[in-house]
């Protein structure tokens, strides 16, 4: 009994501990603002993200070389917007709220890999120039 009693403790604390170090690294994102360039290469119609564009941002970033690490953290939010959607889809209809809430957060962790591909585009465009500029 108190082997189970310790295993489940330890599976709850490190998901509690698991969901606050995703939503800081996701709630630190919003405050970055997008380029255009990220626009324009992500075909963006709209100037928000959407809580579907997960994916698609997420097959982008696997074209971007990644030079900087940043893999872990992709990895954890794509694995906390995967539990989010799994939240969102078994509690749409039974509590409102929470999947209200889920699918913010969801669009939240969008924003996140948004974020990251900005980034590498950025990096990605300035090795370019500097390799460019050492060849003259």
């Amino acid at each position: 009994m108190m082997p189970a009693f310790i295993c489940v403790f330890s599976v709850a604390a490190f998901v509690q501990f698991f969901v606050s170090y995703c939503r800081s690294m996701v709630a630190h994102s919003i405050t970055v603002a997008l380029s255009d360039n990220l626009r324009e290469f992500a075909g963006m119609q709209s100037q928000s993200v959407g809580a579907n564009d997960f994916d698609r941002f997420q097959q982008l970033l696997r074209l971007c070389p990644a030079l900087n690490e940043g893999k872990r953290e992709v990895r954890a939010v794509g694995a906390y917007y995967s539990g989010l959607s799994m939240l969102s889809s078994a509690f749409c209809s039974m509590v409102p709220a929470v999947a209200a809430w889920a699918e913010r957060e969801r669009q939240n962790c969008s924003y996140f890999v948004a974020v990251i591909l900005d980034q590498r585009i950025a990096q990605s465009r300035d090795l370019c120039l500097q390799q460019v500029s050492a060849s003259f």
